[in-house]
């Protein structure tokens, strides 16, 4: 089920899509960035830090920073806020799901 929000008045989101992250069955819209649907979803961060283990949170929400890194399908690296969602797509945050 997907977390409810308000919609921003003249805006129509995206047909409904599911995709996994993680593992982890969700839905979100067609076309917002993955990090919108992650943070509508209450995921608040997808790293690690190397030095402490703490986890970190988003930064720029604007493509510069790449606190976003996650891994689409197994193949490619991209940053979540700048990557639109599509149905079926399979995230791992960029240090998971790499065999």
């Amino acid at each position: 089920m997907m977390p409810r929000f308000r919609h921003v008045p003249g805006i129509q989101p995206g047909q409904p899509v599911d995709f996994t992250f993680n593992g982890t069955a969700m839905s979100g819209h067609q076309g917002e960035s993955i990090a919108s649907a992650l943070l509508r979803a209450g995921i608040l961060s997808q790293r690690i830090s190397p030095r402490d283990a703490g986890q970190r949170g988003y930064y720029c929400g604007m493509g510069q920073c790449w606190e976003c890194a996650v891994r689409i399908d197994g193949r490619r690296t991209v940053r979540s806020c700048m990557e639109p969602l599509a149905h079926g797509m399979t995230i791992f945050t960029a240090d998971e799901g790499i065999s």
